[in-house]
């Protein structure tokens, strides 16, 4: 039996014992010549794009841990050598230039959860809809429903949950479901954020330096 010589290049192409093929999404191999052009124009296409996309991609990872970094360490810095500290309670912290024309802003953000009280809530609200008439809270109606759809991924929208707390309702059973739903949030963690700004003067308004593709 022959050995089988297999070379995987970097353009996608396989080579086998001197013959070069593409592999297709099952897996299987097809020689490089029964690949249609147009497929293959947009293979090499979507690789280039990758290959800028990948490189990117580090580049953010290996600067927003740089700058963590840097502002860790001017933490503390400025807490053993002056006793001064930056940020509020909940991590918070405002960097700016001397002229005022540049600052970053970590913001932390509290991941929350919710636990079995949120069910609980449902019961009492829903109570409060059926009674209602039904053109009387059309809007109350509407968030709840979104607020307790869950989306792909089974998680019931956030956002929604929050708004039926700003609703001032008297009923009292509406009151026992809004108290239900703080009592069934669990901060499981926190995720930090870096937000850049600028500005050409100090009377200006801040201009965000957005890293978001989609916002370039």
């Amino acid at each position: 039996m022959n050995a089988v010589i297999l070379e995987e290049r970097l353009d996608g192409i396989t080579v086998i014992n001197g013959k070069e093929f593409m592999t297709d999404a099952k897996g299987g191999y097809v020689p490089l010549a029964m690949v249609k052009p147009q497929d293959k124009l947009q293979d090499e296409t979507v690789r280039k794009i990758m290959a800028f996309a990948l490189d990117l991609n580090a580049q953010i990872a290996r600067f927003r841990g740089h700058s963590m970094t840097d502002l860790g360490d001017l933490d503390a810095l400025l807490a053993q050598e002056y006793g001064a500290k930056i940020g509020g309670a909940k991590g918070n912290r405002t960097y700016q230039t001397v002229d005022g024309l540049m600052k970053v802003q970590v913001q932390v953000a509290e991941l929350i959860d919710f636990g079995p009280e949120l069910q609980i809530a449902k019961s009492l609200i829903d109570e409060c809809l059926n009674e209602w008439s039904a053109d009387s809270r059309p809007e109350i109606q509407a968030i709840v429903t979104r607020a307790f759809n869950t989306d792909k991924e089974g998680k019931i929208n956030r956002a929604e949950i929050f708004m039926l707390l700003r609703h001032q309702i008297e009923d009292e059973r509406w009151q026992r479901a809004m108290d239900a739903i703080r009592d069934a949030m669990r901060v499981t963690g926190s995720k930090e954020y870096l937000r850049f700004y600028r500005r050409a003067a100090v009377t200006d308004q801040w201009q965000a330096v957005t890293i978001d593709l989609a916002k370039a």
